[in-house]
């Protein structure tokens, strides 16, 4: 076998990546022509077809899955050997984060809290999708993603998740819902304009069941995926907010916001996920603190002020 040529392979990722030469194409900024003739002198070089086409797709084969993972390998590890050196001889510190979008930005700042101010210290916020920052954690781009969506995980998977913290969820509202939340947490629940995370999260799954088994039919008044939005309707009085108290902690100390009840067994996962290198980043030491757990389960969640 010929010596493995790192240029066709990285052309072979890519396309795997993407599900078409067309695709590939583009992102890499060369030719159709280009992506396919190397391809092929890379399948020539292994002995083997790495993708079969079924319609404008083309999809794996069997080598091609396997050629694949020792290319993502391959490509880590050199990403790391870049990383690293290019950190030798730094006089200040970086620890590049990525945020969940809807993520409660007062849990960010409390994640951060130990490096803030420090002056041999620089910290980068990058904020997205869940797959976008997990492609970018894999990528070596951030050091650290923080979410409330624990990723699905298998063998293969390179994701390591601490848990961080746990929240209470509660009913919060302004003033002028406190009257009618005197009269308890069912009339409340029956009777007030509610404000509720979006359907497919874990938080409105735990608050409709829990609902349902009250035998209540709730009042919609607004949906959203943002916390930062929830917020900011319950601010407007537009109902009473399905939200952590964490999310709101500054109204809540100015009393621009009441906690009307805290709901009973509905909590919020926050955690970090991280995934093993060489060399990690040693300020995660800082804010990943000892003794918290890493979850090797498959979950979901979800949250952001």
């Amino acid at each position: 076998m010929a010596t493995l040529n790192l240029h066709h392979l990285r052309l072979f990722r890519a396309t795997a990546r993407e599900g078409t030469l067309t695709a590939a194409a583009r992102a890499l900024n060369i030719s159709q022509s280009a992506v396919s003739t190397q391809i092929k002198a890379l399948e020539a070089d292994l002995g083997h077809d790495l993708f079969e086409r079924r319609g404008r797709n083309l999809v794996l084969t069997e080598a091609g899955r396997i050629a694949l993972d020792y290319a993502e390998q391959i490509f880590r590890a050199s990403e790391q050997l870049t990383a690293t050196f290019r950190a030798v001889g730094e006089q200040r510190k970086v620890l590049r984060v990525g945020a969940l979008a809807t993520l409660s930005r007062n849990f960010q700042m409390q994640f951060l809290a130990p490096l803030l101010g420090r002056d041999d210290v620089e910290v980068v916020l990058r904020s997205g999708t869940q797959a976008s920052l997990l492609r970018a954690l894999e990528a070596m781009s951030i050091d650290v993603l923080l979410t409330n969506q624990i990723p699905a995980r298998d063998a293969a998977s390179p994701y390591l998740v601490h848990r961080l913290d746990e929240q209470p969820v509660s009913l919060v509202g302004a003033r002028s819902r406190l009257a009618l939340a005197a009269q308890g947490l069912p009339r409340l629940l029956a009777h007030a304009p509610l404000i509720l995370p979006t359907p497919e999260t874990a938080l409105r799954a735990g608050f409709d069941a829990m609902i349902e088994q009250m035998g209540i039919v709730p009042r919609i008044a607004a949906e959203a995926d943002d916390m930062a939005m929830l917020r900011l309707l319950a601010r407007a009085d537009a109902g009473v907010a399905v939200i952590p108290p964490i999310v709101v902690r500054d109204e809540l100390a100015a009393g621009l916001l009441y906690e009307l009840f805290q709901l009973p067994a509905i909590t919020e996962e926050f955690h970090a996920v991280t995934i093993a290198r060489t060399f990690p980043n040693p300020l995660l030491r800082d804010v990943l603190e000892p003794g918290l757990g890493t979850v090797a389960g498959l979950a979901a969640g979800q949250g952001g002020q």
